[in-house]
């Protein structure tokens, strides 16, 4: 048993994701930027909303929850930790804790950084991860709350998931995230050609998300703070690895 995965543009440049399990009719959303599309979604799948899973209290994840809970009542999950930030939840959950979609089991994942109390969804059966801001394709979130460390060690729980595993993540920067990389790791082959790759999607208008963790240990500079190319680029040699993150996150930021 597999979840049928179907992601939903929103905005701007986010993402919204919706699980469906077949035998139960269950279905989740993940992270409600705006109602609209997500209803249209939902109306032409014919399914009916069970859950809404929310990664970080931001408005462009949450803004949508009021309009979806007056159309279509569901259980509301999200951080314990965030919860006085989040719309009320009907369970608040952390790291370790366990959800249920269907047939399947989820687990929370803390990947506090780009926020303190951000959370990542993880279906192992499924092999999806629902990371919103935290790793992103070809990137990570900016740190509004958190520090280096922790959002190197969210990064780090992340890299460890396999590498089969699809990372839904919640905006369209790969882009620019691809030239920014490219600056940090210019000698990488992969990477070179994941990011023409991208700049062929966009130019098509498709989207770049979801991507695979495989995919993102190798070409994503934020995972391979430990590389000794990437710290003999940054003049980092030996350095610890969450110095070296923390360097690339601070280029990012000015880039």
């Amino acid at each position: 048993m597999t979840l049928e995965l179907v992601t939903i543009p929103c905005l701007s440049d986010n993402y919204a994701y919706l699980i469906h399990d077949a035998q139960s009719g269950e279905t989740a959303a993940i992270d409600v930027p705006e109602a609209g599309p997500i209803l249209q979604a939902l109306e032409n799948k014919g399914w009916t909303l069970s859950h809404i899973l929310l990664t970080h209290h931001h408005y462009d994840h949450i803004d949508g929850v009021p309009e979806l809970l007056a159309k279509a009542p569901a259980r509301v999950i999200g951080a314990a930790a965030d919860a006085h930030r989040l719309p009320t939840l009907d369970q608040a959950v952390s790291e370790g804790d366990t959800i249920t979609v269907g047939g399947e089991t989820g687990h929370v994942i803390d990947v506090s950084g780009h926020t303190v109390g951000h959370i990542a969804f993880h279906f192992p059966e499924s092999r999806l991860v629902f990371t919103a801001d935290s790793l992103m394709a070809l990137g990570c979130g900016r740190l509004f709350e958190g520090t280096a460390a922790q959002m190197h060690g969210s990064l780090s729980k992340l890299a460890a998931l396999p590498g089969d595993t699809i990372v839904c993540s919640g905006h369209e920067y790969t882009a620019s995230n691809a030239k920014f990389a490219l600056t940090i790791d210019p000698g990488n082959a992969q990477l070179i050609s994941r990011a023409d790759a991208v700049h062929e999607a966009r130019a098509r208008g498709e989207a770049t998300v979801p991507s695979r963790l495989s995919d993102e240990m190798a070409t994503n500079p934020f995972l391979r703070a430990s590389d000794p190319d990437i710290q003999a680029g940054l003049g980092m040699q030996g350095a610890d690895p969450v110095d070296v993150f923390a360097e690339i996150r601070a280029r990012k930021d000015r880039f």
